[in-house]
Formats: C-alpha cells, structure tokens, sequence
C-alpha cells in the first residue's frame, strides 16, 4: 500500500490556499514547487501539474456555470487556439525525442519566462488595463475574436510545456480583450478554458510517459480542502497586498530557475570551446602560406 507522504498534503494544501485567495493557476505555484523543493524532473512536474489543474479547476468551472459568470463566446474562442496548439506543441516534443539534459533546460527556460510574464501581469494589470481598455473597445467582434484566438494559441503553448499561464496571464489578457464583463465572468471563462486546455495537455504528456499518478492523488488531497479555505478567505484579505507579495514569490523562483539553468547551461558551452588536440610528437607539422598552390 502506497504511503501518503505528509509533506506533499501539506504542499497541496498551501497551493490550494493561494489559488483559493488569488485565483493564479496552480501550476504558477506548484511546478516550481515540485522542481526547486523536492526535485522531481520537470517533465515530470509539468505533467503532473496539468492533470492536478484539469481536477481542481473542474469544480471551480461547475461552481461558475451554476452561477452563470461563464462567457461562453470567449472560452469557445480561446480553446479555438489552444488545444490545437496544445496537440502540436505536444506531437512536436515527442518527435524531437530529446534527452533528460536537454528536455529539462527546454522546460526550465520556459518556465521562467511563463512566470515573469505571470509576475508583471500581477503587478502591472491595472496599470495595463487602465491605458489600453479604452482603445479596446473601438474594435470590432471578428477583431476580437481572431485576437482571442491567437491568444489562445500562446497560452497552449505555454501551458503545454511549462503548465504556466492560464491563470494571471489569461485573465489579464481577458479583461483587456472583455473591457464590458464583469470580472467574476472573467475569472469564470478563465477557468473553464483552462479545464480542457490542462486536461488535453496532462492527457499528451501522461501518453509521453511524464505523470507521476500517485504524487496526483496526494497533491489533490491537500489541495481540494486548501481552495476551499482560501476561496472562503479570500474576501478578508487585502488582494493589492497579497497580489504583490505572490508577485514578488514568482519573480524570485523565475531568478532562482534561470539562474541554475544559467549555471547548468555554462559547463556545456565550455566543453564546447575546448581546444584542439596538439599535433603528436614525432609527426612533422609542415607550415604552408596561405594561397601557395601545391607542389605538382
């Protein structure tokens, strides 16, 4: 009988809490988690990520539906673009077939990235949308619509590699294509696009063998009661001061992984410059200038 390990509950647990009090994606929180604390692979950590996503976002999207704060329009329009994205970036992994070493700084780079970009969308949103909300509203719908479609693919790509993005990005990304909705129907479209999004990209990377089935089932275990907990705290929280401080955590780990894949990456460029091996004793080494025709 497998052993449940306290230290994944309680890790599950504290995810669950700030997604219940922020509304960021769990995989912002958790693959970096499952990378930096307890050292799983990232493929592993990824894949793992976006089957733990895909089950607790599920009740949130029901949970939303019933309130009816689901634009269906543009969840339609974003999985347009993602799962198609999601499919080829997935079939474009495998066919490259790449080792441990290299999977590894592909998924870490991205990664990073996928939370700077998470991190400044917490800090700056409102600045954003308060400068380009304006000028979004003069376009028309198909305008819109072919945005929110390539939006959608971005964020396929995103996820599909490093389980980052469907949260802050997304919403922020949302709320400037939607200026007329109301938040509540923004966070909702964002969660019920991230369903199928997750599901489809956990699905290709459980076929490519990255999920680990039982640290899942552990993981949701803390975490199903954490959202719980953190949805029901989070009207008694300051979300400026929280937003910022989650801000300031993402932009720490993204230095923290760019930082290791810097110094991973510097051993390997030096390998690649060494010098070439010196001629061996005893055979001549005959000098010709440059341009000298040989002799006939």
């Amino acid at each position: 009988m497998p052993v449940i390990d306290p230290v994944y509950v309680a890790s599950g647990f504290g995810v669950g809490v700030l997604v219940g009090m922020t509304g960021v994606g769990g995989g912002s929180l958790m693959t970096p988690l499952l990378i930096l604390l307890f050292g799983i692979h990232p493929a592993t950590a990824v894949g793992t990520d976006l089957l733990y996503a895909a089950a607790t976002k599920t009740g949130g999207s029901f949970v939303h539906n019933w309130a009816r704060s689901i634009h269906w329009r543009a969840v339609l329009r974003l999985a347009a673009g993602s799962i198609p994205a999601s499919i080829v970036t997935l079939a474009f992994l495998a066919w490259l077939d790449l080792p441990t070493g290299a999977l590894r700084s592909l998924i870490n780079s991205v990664l990073s990235v996928a939370l700077l970009l998470t991190a400044l969308s917490l800090v700056f949103r409102k600045l954003m949308i308060d400068k380009l909300r304006a000028r979004m509203k003069h376009y028309d719908d198909a305008t819109i619509a072919r945005a929110t479609v390539l939006l959608g693919v971005v964020l396929g790509v995103l996820v599909s590699i490093s389980s980052v993005g469907a949260g802050a990005i997304g919403v922020t990304a949302l709320l400037l294509l939607y200026p007329q909705l109301p938040m509540a129907r923004i966070v909702g479209s964002d969660i019920a696009h991230a369903v199928p999004l997750t599901l489809v990209a956990g699905i290709g990377h459980w076929i490519m063998g990255s999920t680990d089935w039982q640290l899942l089932g552990v993981l949701l275990i803390g975490s199903l009661p954490g959202i719980l907990i953190g949805s029901y705290c989070a009207v008694r929280v300051p979300e400026t001061a929280l937003r910022l401080v989650l801000a300031a955590v993402l932009l720490v780990v993204a230095g923290k992984l760019g930082s290791e894949q810097w110094r991973a990456s510097t051993p390997n460029v030096a390998a690649a410059t060494v010098r070439a091996p010196a001629p061996a004793q005893g055979v001549p080494v005959v000098p010709v200038a440059i341009g000298a025709r040989p002799a006939k």
